[in-house]
């Protein structure tokens, strides 16, 4: 939730976007941290959408869904993110999961870890790409 205190510079949400992947490749290593690894690739992708969505349109978008988020920005730009759809379904159940104690076991293996890891980093990648394009950040418009 927008609650006036987050960044309005998308390039803010790409950076803490870009420490959640560091942070996730650091956490792979151990396996008794793959699923904070997990969490911080959904953190990742979370951040970098709405990243893009504050540049796209000038506002915040709340909420901690990925699907959500990602048919947000393909409603702006379908050939870049259409791609992505299933993908971020696949790392939006890594959110709470990933976090809190449950009744049904919740593991991930090596494998598991490193293919969220590899989504991340690809839908990172092309929201970057989206945002830099040229090499040089974009101003943000705003919109009413």
């Amino acid at each position: 939730m927008h609650n006036g205190k987050d960044s309005r510079r998308y390039y803010d949400w790409l950076e803490h976007s870009s420490q959640d992947l560091i942070a996730a490749k650091i956490l792979s290593e151990d396996d008794r941290c793959y699923r904070l690894s997990a969490f911080h690739c959904q953190q990742a992708i979370e951040k970098a959408l709405k990243g893009y969505l504050l540049f796209r349109t000038g506002r915040h978008f709340d909420g901690h869904n990925l699907t959500y988020l990602c048919r947000q920005a393909i409603q702006l730009d379908s050939k870049a993110f259409s791609e992505y759809l299933d993908e971020s379904a696949a790392l939006n159940d890594l959110y709470i999961e990933t976090r809190y104690p449950t009744d049904l076991p919740f593991e991930i293996d090596e494998l598991e870890v490193r293919r969220y890891l590899d989504m991340a980093e690809r839908m990172f990648a092309a929201i970057r790409q989206q945002l830099y394009e040229g090499g040089r950040p974009h101003e943000i418009v705003q919109r009413r």
